[in-house]
This record gives C-alpha cells, structure tokens and sequence, in this order.
C-alpha cells in the first residue's frame, strides 16, 4: 500500500514513519509512504499557502490552488486519482470500520488542513471524504495523518507479524459498524505486590477463558465507553454471559 502524504511539515513524521510496526512495514517494502511539501506547489518568492478568508474572520485559510496542483500532480505519478482524504476537525469521527475500509485502497492521500482551516472548495471538489479524529481541535492534520496512517497500515497483509492480532482488538469486530473494547490482559509474574491475575486464566480450562474474557471485555466496555455497546450487535451468548455471575476474579487492593 502507498499512502500519499500533503503537508506543510513534511520533517514531522520522521518520528511517526521510523518507529514500531510502520518502520518495519516500510522496511520490507509491505507499505510505502511519500512525503509531499505543500509549498512546492506555490510560485511566490514566500512560498505562501495560506490567505485571509473571504467575508472577514479569524485566522487564515489553506488555499486551494496549491492544494490542486499537489493532487494533480500525485495523480499524474499514480496514472489515476487515489482516494483523497483530508484531516480536519470538521470530518466525520474516525473509527475501526472506517480504518477497515481505507485499507482496501491501494493508495491513499492523507491531506493535512492548518491554520484556520482550509479552503471549502477543498472539501466539496478536490478529496473523496473528510476525517476527524476525535472530537477535540488539533493545530493542524499531520498528528491526525499519523494516526489514520498507523491504524490504517496494521490492517493491511504483512504489515502485523501475526495476523489475526488486528481482528482481536478493540473495535474489531470483522463485518460490524461498531465493535467493542478489547478486554484486559495480564502476564508474568501472576502476583505483584499482593494484585493478582485472575485465577481463571491460569486454569488451563479454554472454553472458561474464552467466556471469562468476553465478559470482561463487554464490561470494560460498558465502564469506560457505553455508547459502543449501545451500538454493538450483542449474540444471545454475549447476554447469557453478562447475566451469568462472575467467577474466578483477581484480587484488587
């Protein structure tokens, strides 16, 4: 997979791009990313890629032109026009099966709004879709772009060293809208400093495993975000475990 991505900050993602499972992925050529410089599409002694919005306002807006022409230039190179994506806080809320369906492109265009915001014409003409990633305002997309990219990237064959990691996770559910949380994981040592791991999973006992750590799993979800699970497809065994009383639990202090 190649991700295209537009920036003004291209030295930003040297940290993200050169670390942890991205790194590696890049390394044995199971994804690649390009970097392009916004203010190599401008043509003022300035390199200028922001304006005054029309109408008065705060701040300054990301102007088209250059914006355009990086696109055109990105379709040029691909013979085709990628899936365009722009990062803004004004996109529709990233989630799991969104990351799911951006990995089935085999290109993809990360563009990174700042300043203010960018120019509309941006959103209705020149990208597929408008991202954002948490309901909260960033000071610009490159944190954002680095986000979908890593979470899209582990999805894709070859990128994860065991595959069926990405489809036991948090929110992912294959063929669900919406999943739930992944439940809590312990390791060695079994006690530390009196908090010990759950009985059960030291039990030997697969079948008990399983439904203990599918209800801990919904718990967790209920605990820490309900509105997943008012949105999550529950099977009759889901129910039966939530009203089944719990057994086998760890010690807290």
């Amino acid at each position: 997979m190649l991700f295209h991505v537009v920036t003004i900050f291209p030295g930003f993602f040297t940290g993200p791009l050169d670390y942890g499972v991205v790194a590696r992925a890049r390394q044995s050529g199971a994804l690649a990313v390009r970097l392009w410089d916004l203010r190599d599409f401008t043509f003022d002694r300035h390199r200028t890629v922001d304006d005054r919005p029309f109408g008065g306002g705060e701040g300054m807006l990301m102007k088209i032109e250059p914006i355009s022409l990086a696109l055109d230039k990105i379709a040029e190179q691909s013979g085709r026009r990628p899936h365009a994506v722009l990062l803004s806080a004004q996109g529709r809320l990233f989630e799991q099966a969104a990351a799911r369906r951006l990995a089935e492109c085999e290109e993809l265009v990360l563009l990174c709004g700042r300043y203010e915001g960018v120019d509309e014409r941006v959103a209705e003409h020149l990208v597929d879709e408008e991202i954002s990633i948490g309901n909260f305002v960033l000071s610009g997309g490159e944190l954002a772009a680095a986000v979908v990219l890593d979470a899209v990237a582990r999805l894709r064959p070859g990128v994860l060293g065991n595959e069926q990691s990405a489809q036991c996770e948090s929110f992912a559910a294959p063929g669900e809208e919406v999943g739930i949380l992944d439940g809590p994981q312990y390791t060695r040592p079994a006690e530390f400093r009196g908090w010990q791991a759950p009985e059960i999973l030291l039990s030997g006992n697969h079948e008990q495993i399983r439904r203990w750590r599918r209800r801990a799993a919904l718990e967790k979800t209920l605990r820490n975000r309900p509105d997943l699970l008012d949105r999550a497809k529950l099977s009759d065994e889901d129910l039966e475990i939530l009203e089944d009383p719990p057994r086998h639990q760890g010690a807290k202090n």
